[in-house]
């Protein structure tokens, strides 16, 4: 819906693994949530969201591959942890997971990470503040939440720094 993509597209999964599959009205089916959520952005005629430049494009693509291989992948508490830390200093200076503009990485890691943040403590929110800043903000981006409850983060720190 976020694309403002007509529906008729036959969405499924396949396989022990639940692999995201798209069969289209005109050719072969598409497997692979990357290759899926890439066509139906060019479907779109949304390529910004893929990157403007090769630098942001590999950048969205790295992230992409993150979000596919170590979001989807990892189930132990520990598995969460280190994405939260990878994340939480990658977006330490940035906006969005390519910079500064809003991109698919963006759209698909919120969608990733919705059911980890959701379980989050207020601690850990504010441990990994970054993660939460950016969180919080692309959940309020017009279109991206639909139907995923609105993760609440305080305002205020209950902690500081000082001893």
């Amino acid at each position: 819906r976020l694309l403002g993509l007509p529906g008729g597209n036959k969405y499924g999964v396949q396989g022990e693994r639940k692999v995201p599959v798209l069969q289209t009205n005109n050719g072969p089916g598409l497997t692979g949530l990357m290759t899926i959520a890439a066509h139906l952005v060019r479907q779109a005629r949304k390529d910004q969201l893929l990157g403007s430049t090769a630098e942001e494009k590999a950048v969205v693509q790295q992230w992409l591959e993150y979000r596919v291989t170590r979001v989807n992948g990892g189930s132990s508490k520990e598995d969460t942890r280190t994405i939260l830390k990878d994340l939480n200093m990658h977006l330490e200076d940035k906006v969005y997971l390519a910079g500064n503009i809003f991109t698919l990485a963006d759209i698909l890691m919120y969608y990733g990470l919705h059911h980890i943040m959701v379980d989050l403590t207020v601690q850990e929110k504010e441990k990994y503040l970054n993660v939460s800043r950016w969180f919080n903000h692309i959940q309020h981006y017009p279109g991206v939440r639909q139907h995923l409850s609105d993760v609440v983060f305080i305002k205020n720190r209950l902690y500081t720094n000082a001893h």
